[in-house]
């Protein structure tokens, strides 16, 4: 298919009796201005994504040959939502006469239309797969959930923005707006540099709208309206009102109670490394309604400061997530694994013995609030001597949503916990002896 050909078919009626919203008309336009980093955010359901995919598969068709990448931070996830759900949709409902035409890499999710261009599927939980991919180079780039997706992983993949085509290259964004603490809102709405907190260098560059469900009611049902409007009301404000957040009440943990390493640097010897373990219901890695078992590696170094060293944290079967924490055990040469038995109880430990019966693990049991848990590890990073090694967004998002009061979060902390867990042991209770050694 020529370009010429293909710009027709870009322009070819819609499925009969579909037409995007007015809000959705709206941020078409927008995404068709001068900016290049083009935030949609606001709650679930307002069509954010689909407006996003719909400009996407538009620029692949104008631009033969050109790549564009989609990207979440779960492969999963993206698969399932973007590879075969919303993208689907797009091709069938805004470009019918395309829609047949499109080839469907399955095995490495790209999809390839008959002008030569492609759309990358990305999940940057996978290595691999990321470091692949991102030795491309691409004329459009969509974080999707970016909620979800470290900063350091966006300046990532903006160093692959660069594939030279007639487009003008452009970076899209969508999110269900975090707290005004999360870097979305540093960058978008403060225009600011959510590493360095300097304002942007070319704040022009950066735009925003807000897309709610209120602007999607032709695609929305009541029902699911009035589900929202039921929420807590920290969840009902973020995810029917799309408002960002202020901060927790008596919070804990703020941004700035975070040190990330600087790359490059170089960890000192450890006299302590634990493997913390908070574990769940969950039985496997889509067990959506349990919560997720926290494992966090931890450890004390001999310049007398504390490290946060890994967040593997994780929806699994007992021997699945089990055999994650003996090969962190390894890894890290850690002196013990630490896990909560009141979920569970022997169980827990039990099934770690199967994974590995030389691991020594140590109990511990919960005998006080979350918070109260939670206080002495907030002062030890109060007083700067814990360090993350890298940005660990699920993880910090918990502790973000930590009070004196309690937690304020939808689900339970597990990675929080977790954390919880390994610093005490490692920072502030000093007796270690109540370990059950390898073979007991």
């Amino acid at each position: 298919m020529s370009v010429s050909a293909a710009a027709m078919a870009a322009a070819a009626p819609l499925q009969p009796g579909f037409k995007l919203t007015e809000r959705q008309r709206l941020a078409n336009k927008l995404l068709g201005g001068p900016e290049t980093d083009i935030l949609l955010v606001g709650g679930s359901r307002a069509g954010k994504s689909f407006v996003l995919i719909r400009a996407i598969v538009a620029r692949a068709l104008k631009a033969a040959g050109s790549r564009h990448a989609i990207a979440r931070f779960r492969w999963n996830h993206v698969v399932n939502s973007i590879g075969r759900d919303t993208l689907p949709s797009v091709l069938d409902k805004c470009y019918p006469q395309i829609a047949p035409l499109v080839g469907w890499d399955r095995s490495n999710w790209i999809v390839k239309f008959p002008n030569g261009s492609e759309i990358y599927l990305l999940g940057l939980d996978d290595k691999t797969r990321t470091e692949r991919i991102l030795g491309l180079e691409f004329a459009t780039i969509m974080a999707n959930e970016i909620s979800q997706i470290s900063y350091g992983a966006i300046t990532m993949a903006k160093t692959r923005l660069a594939q030279k085509t007639i487009l003008q290259p452009k970076f899209y964004y969508d999110c269900n707006p975090p707290s005004t603490q999360s870097w979305p809102y540093q960058l978008f709405i403060k225009k600011i540099d959510p590493t360095t907190r300097v304002p942007l260098a070319f704040p022009q560059d950066y735009t925003h709208m807000f897309m709610n469900p209120v602007h999607n009611l032709e695609n929305v049902s009541e029902g699911y309206l009035k589900t929202l409007e039921g929420l807590p009301e920290a969840q009902r404000r973020r995810f029917l009102l799309g408002e960002f957040l202020d901060d927790v009440g008596g919070a804990l943990w703020t941004v700035d109670s975070f040190k990330h390493l600087p790359q490059g640097f170089t960890l000192p010897a450890m006299r302590r490394v634990v493997v913390a373990v908070d574990p769940s219901g969950a039985s496997g890695k889509e067990d959506y309604r349990s919560d997720e078992i926290g494992i966090v590696v931890v450890g004390h170094g001999r310049d007398g400061n504390f490290y946060v060293l890994a967040d593997l944290s994780m929806r699994a079967a007992p021997h699945v997530w089990a055999a994650t924490v003996v090969s962190a055990f390894h890894r890290y040469q850690a002196n013990s694994v630490v896990a909560e038995v009141n979920f569970g109880g022997a169980l827990v430990t039990n099934t770690l013995r199967v994974a590995d019966r030389r691991v020594p693990v140590k109990e511990v049991r919960a005998a006080r609030g979350k918070e109260v848990r939670a206080e002495p590890v907030a002062n030890l990073y109060d007083q700067g001597t814990v360090y993350h090694v890298a940005r660990f967004p699920d993880l910090e998002d918990q502790m973000l949503a930590m009070s004196a009061a309690g937690w304020t979060g939808s689900r339970s902390p597990d990675r929080l916990d977790a954390l919880v867990w390994g610093l005490t042991d490692v920072a502030i209770n000093k007796n270690h002896a109540a370990i059950l050694g390898g073979g007991v």
